[in-house]
């Protein structure tokens, strides 16, 4: 539950993220310029982690509580 707890708030904070440089620049402000390249780099792996973390969380979790089964007494 909390991998999509956590999830959520990656999501949420991405799209906050795109819909603040969405926005339209301020009246003196009218050449911003492109979204760099680190930009879109790490707002794409960020997307990734969560999708893969939402996709793959259940099952990752299983196999860490196994593990721990095994070595606890």
């Amino acid at each position: 539950m909390k991998v999509l707890t956590s999830t959520r708030h990656i999501a949420l904070l991405l799209l906050t993220a795109v819909a603040a440089w969405a926005a339209p620049p301020p009246a003196g402000d009218r050449e911003r310029g492109d979204v760099p390249g680190w930009v879109m780099i790490t707002l794409m792996s960020a997307v990734l982690v969560a999708a893969l973390l939402a996709i793959a969380g259940p099952a990752l979790e299983g196999l860490f509580n196994q593990a721990i089964d095994q070595v606890s007494p």
